[in-house]
């Protein structure tokens, strides 16, 4: 798979994991079922989704600059830095959701993780050609 098309997949995952998290917020999905069913009142509920919400939309952020969509005065090793840190958080997090209370989470949180693991990895490992102020293979 090419750094392009794991990008352009990963930011279409981080657009669903987004609506998702919107939906346990606004309770259209019982937060029951997120965060390893931990959960105890509404309003730790409101916390964790609404931080949910911000680091993906951060991540999403970081993937633009990386993708050159979005110019940036921050270095490209500093922004490889944190994708890298992607990929360990999302590696972390697999593990934890293989021990959910939820079927749900562990099934499609844990295949949604070890994936975002993957594809992370492969736009920061990946060579390429200059793209942007970063390295975006075609």
């Amino acid at each position: 798979m090419t750094q392009k098309n794991a990008l352009k997949i990963m930011l279409g995952l981080l657009l669903l994991v987004i609506l998702f998290h919107s939906m346990v917020l606004f309770q259209v999905i019982p937060y029951s079922i997120v965060w390893a069913g931990k959960l105890n009142s509404f309003e730790e509920m409101l916390v964790f989704e609404i931080i949910s919400i911000s680091v993906n939309m951060f991540l999403i952020g970081v993937l633009l600059v990386k993708s050159g969509y979005f110019r940036s005065i921050i270095s490209p090793k500093i922004i490889n830095g944190i994708i890298w840190l992607f990929v360990l958080i999302f590696a972390l997090n697999t593990i934890g959701n293989l021990f959910s209370k939820s079927w749900i989470e562990l099934i499609l949180g844990t295949s949604l993780t070890l994936i975002s693991t993957i594809l992370c990895f492969i736009i920061v490992y990946s060579g390429g050609q200059k793209f942007g102020n970063n390295q975006i293979e075609e």
